[in-house]
């Protein structure tokens, strides 16, 4: 039996015409439809469902099942437009060649293609490939009961007339290439012909029919992935110019190649063995954006180039939609450490920016990032990640690179929970206030944290409450210290302790609020006095070793005093000649 993980996928829809939004992904199905039918009592939502995912390790593959429903009202949607399969309904032979007939079988005999190497434009036009699939029986069959039962939601059609008439249009199907085989109606055509071939059915209203016949014969006997998609690119030598036929071969081509890329088990296999799904995605991100990657096989190089060249439009979306779902889905991209998945994310992201335009848009990037951050932050992943860390402030900061390298208010205000506990435990005050370290070197490490919250990407009703309860422990730290009023008792005039004061809050010792409250209180005072600035000017020039200078010593000290957050008209105002 084939590895298979699974997760639920909990979706909420909000207003009568909204669409579906995933709320959250979970591991267990109790707890998926707990929270969905919660959500419906909360009235947070006016409907939900709850989606089974199935992932398939030996193949990549995903399975999509919907396994609950509810709502206030109901979407006027086929159930088969919002859920795998996506099928849209089939009445003759040739509906099954459409695009989204062949989509839609392609997810269905998803398993069953990459054990064949196949694509499914090759399986719909090689009689033996179809013959090997009806032998299977219980893989054709569970196929059409798929349909049949997406289909039979959305009508009042019993599913066992719609698997007969699914069962009769498919037979109708394979018994057409059946007989168009013995009678050789399919052309035979070698690299270097296609352009001639399709010269040639230019006229015939079946063209397309003819042409990806005549190409799963030409793949036919490749020898794996990378062999059949560079017979693949070769074509492309052909199709070149303006013309139907060169216009004609390379849709084809592009066709079938994003069938190719489509595939997770081509993929698996083109790319190589990687020591993670980080290091896969960051190769198939090379791959999207053009870019080179050193030791690729022959067929990936190739595609590479035709990527940098922006063709292959239909390919290039197809790997694009694979790094899509890769990022949504469950799998950490560095399982053994959060560390190595924040960078390699912040990493992937940096590399994807730059791939934003007709294939991937900024929102579908934005919607990927921020599942896989909501993951990221998740009590279980937060908790273990901060049990690697020693002492209190290093969890502290490891919040903090969590807070850098993800994105979603929601996801930074459910992180933001996590600081107020550490920093109200005992251990954080034990470390801080009664530490026997140099209480400067406590208070500049504070003040460094509290700099990285006023950075962050945390809302401000958040960095706020982060931020005071930094500055509570930093004052408590500089009370037991004495440090502002060990100061004040030196036997120093006032310009000596302002020099010394101004010199502790630009060295980043003081947090901001109530310390740096105090010290500004300090200084102000210190100013005021009769000839404070009179005597900076003399200690200035001492400093410096030239001569007085009022003007420059004035504005320097100005300066000094922005810097500190104390502003020009305060400062004036304060000092006395």
């Amino acid at each position: 039996m084939a590895q298979r993980e699974i997760h639920f996928e909990v979706f909420r829809r909000n207003g009568a015409k909204g669409g579906w939004q995933m709320h959250d992904v979970v591991s267990t199905r109790d707890t998926a439809l707990d929270m969905a039918k919660q959500l419906m009592a909360d009235e947070k939502a006016t409907g939900v469902k709850v989606v089974k995912e199935t992932y398939y390790v030996d193949t990549g593959d995903y399975q999509t099942l919907k396994i609950f429903e509810d709502g206030h009202n109901k979407m006027k949607v086929e159930p088969a437009a919002e859920d795998a399969p996506h099928a849209l309904p089939c009445f003759k032979p040739d509906d099954l060649y459409s695009y989204h007939a062949r989509g839609t079988m392609a997810r269905l005999l998803g398993e069953y293609l990459a054990r064949q190497k196949l694509t499914i434009t090759e399986l719909i036009h090689r009689a033996d490939a179809l013959e090997r699939l009806e032998a299977t029986d219980t893989v054709y069959q569970h196929a059409i009961q798929k349909v049949a039962v997406a289909q039979a939601a959305s009508t009042t059609t019993p599913v066992q007339q719609i698997v007969k008439s699914l069962n009769e249009l498919s037979t109708k199907a394979m018994e057409r290439v059946y007989r168009d085989e013995k009678r050789n109606y399919f052309p035979k055509a070698e690299a270097g012909k296609f352009a001639a071939l399709c010269r040639e059915i230019a006229d015939k209203s079946d063209k397309s029919y003819l042409l990806n016949g005549a190409i799963a014969r030409y793949l036919a006997d490749a020898k794996g992935w990378n062999d059949k998609l560079m017979r693949l690119l070769t074509l492309l030598e052909e199709a070149s110019g303006d013309g139907d036929a060169a216009t004609q071969l390379l849709a084809a081509v592009d066709s079938i190649g994003a069938e190719i890329l489509n595939g997770s088990a081509a993929l698996h296999e083109l790319i190589g063995t990687s020591e993670n799904l980080g290091a896969s995605l960051f190769v198939l991100v090379h791959l999207f954006l053009g870019q080179k990657t050193e030791g690729s096989l022959s067929a990936v190089a190739a595609v590479t180039q035709h990527f940098a060249a922006d063709n292959l439009p239909e390919a290039r979306t197809a790997v694009a939609n694979r790094i899509l779902a890769e990022l949504k889905s469950v799998k950490r991209l560095c399982p053994d450490s959060l560390v190595d998945e924040l960078k390699t994310l912040r990493r992937i992201a940096n590399k994807l920016v730059l791939g934003q335009g007709k294939y991937l848009s900024n929102e579908e990037l934005i919607a990927a990032f921020t599942l896989r951050s909501k993951r990221l932050v998740a009590h279980e992943a937060i908790q273990d990640h901060l049990q690697e860390a020693g002492e209190p402030d290093a969890k502290i900061e490891r919040l903090l690179l969590i807070e850098e390298n993800i994105i979603g208010a929601e996801n930074k205000r459910q992180l933001s929970a996590f600081f107020v506990p550490i920093m109200t435990s005992s251990g954080f005050e034990a470390q801080f206030v009664f530490a026997k370290t140099p209480a400067i070197t406590r208070l500049q490490r504070l003040a460094e944290l509290q700099s990285r919250v006023h950075r962050s990407g945390f809302q401000d009703l958040q960095k706020q409450e982060i931020s005071e309860k930094l500055d509570k422990i930093a004052n408590d730290v500089e009370i037991r210290a004495k440090i502002l009023e060990s100061l004040e008792a030196r036997p120093v005039g006032h310009v000596e302790k302002v020099v010394a004061i101004l010199r502790l809050c630009t060295g980043g010792v003081f947090t901001e609020g109530r310390l740096m409250a105090r010290a500004h209180a300090l200084l102000l005072s210190h100013m005021s006095q009769p000839g404070f600035m009179t005597g900076y000017v003399a200690h200035t020039a001492k400093a410096t070793g030239e001569a007085s200078n009022a003007d420059a010593a004035t504005a320097e000290l100005m300066a000094t005093l922005a810097k500190v957050g104390i502003d020009a008209d305060t400062g004036w105002k304060s000092i006395a000649a």
